[in-house]
């Protein structure tokens, strides 16, 4: 068989994991209780009473304490011994990784997790977890090493079966770089593209910066929200900036260093002539050059096939 033609086969058996359960519903080991959430809240510094506090919950409306909603992971986890103990039998999971690790994709980084939460849990809810397929990608050239992004959503649900959040949760499976082999250069970080600032994006990749504009009372908002902060209308549609502004304030970045960017480097918030902020980076002029009010145009930094992101450079730069 040739190698294009076994290529061809991995990436069949490889997709036909898209829309394939890899986890049965499992009901987690314990039910939601006071305890843990006490423990939770206390590890994340949230003083919300209604966490702990049944009168202080009572007085919002509600029948008493609820779980923090991003808890609802914590109370499907399989535990310490669990996770070093065997599973009990090859699952679909166990199968992907395997089928993963066949084309070299050993390797593996979270990149990112969106929850969406469809009621409060209480005490003594009892939470299950199942979790299928969406995605998986083509092989991309990351800075980790050749690699795929693998999507998979995850369903919580109670013991009546009724779906209480959905988690969308996906991981890059790469293959790591070989010792003396020169990685690809590494990927600006990229950004968390929703339905609110999805438009934001794709105009920047025609270079163009557009801004987000209330079609009740005209405000100009960034970034961009679902609900206009002035006059509260969800109706908006955008408007193009045309490019100038004003330095706000800055910083000078010297860390957390990543191989993406050239340290130190500036990032900036500019005051556009339209009246909205945007936090930039700032091109074309040394830190110590920089000056709060200082005039600034825009540029366009084409990092990668897949992401255009604007920036300023000192408007005294700009071309005759």
């Amino acid at each position: 068989m040739s190698g294009d033609r076994r290529q061809e086969e991995y990436e069949e058996r490889l997709q036909s994991f898209t829309g394939r359960e890899l986890r049965p519903r499992t009901p987690g080991q314990d039910p939601v209780n006071q305890p843990m959430i006490r423990h939770w809240a206390e590890a994340m510094g949230d003083t919300d009473p209604v966490y702990t506090d049944a009168g202080a919950a009572r007085a919002t409306g509600r029948d008493g304490v609820v779980a923090p909603a991003s808890m609802v992971q914590a109370w499907t986890m399989r535990g310490y011994a669990a996770t070093v103990g065997p599973r009990g039998g090859e699952d679909g999971f166990d199968a992907l990784v395997a089928l993963l690790d066949e084309g070299g994709y050993t390797s593996v980084v979270a990149t990112d997790s969106e929850f969406t939460f469809l009621r409060e849990l209480v005490p003594g809810d009892r939470v299950a977890v199942s979790e299928s397929v969406e995605s998986i990608s083509a092989q991309k050239r990351t800075g980790l090493g050749p690699g795929r992004f693998v999507t998979t959503v995850k369903t919580y649900t109670d013991a009546d079966g009724e779906t209480v959040a959905t988690q969308r949760w996906r991981t890059l499976r790469f293959r790591p770089a070989k010792t003396g082999e020169t990685p690809a250069p590494a990927l600006r970080p990229r950004p968390a593209v929703n339905r609110d600032n999805a438009f934001f994006f794709e105009g920047a990749k025609h270079h163009r910066l557009l801004i987000q504009r209330c079609t009740g009372c005209a405000l100009l908002r960034h970034p961009p929200g679902p609900c206009c902060p002035a006059c509260g209308s969800l109706e908006w549609d955008t408007a193009e900036a045309g490019g100038r502004g004003e330095v706000y304030s800055f910083v000078v970045s010297h860390h957390p260093k990543h191989p993406a960017f050239d340290t130190p480097y500036l990032v900036a918030v500019v005051a556009l002539a339209e009246g909205t902020r945007l936090i930039t980076n700032l091109t074309g002029v040394a830190p110590e050059d920089v000056t709060i009010g200082m005039p600034v145009v825009l540029d366009w930094l084409d990092a990668d096939p897949d992401l255009t992101l604007p920036v300023f450079r000192p408007a005294a730069t700009e071309a005759p």
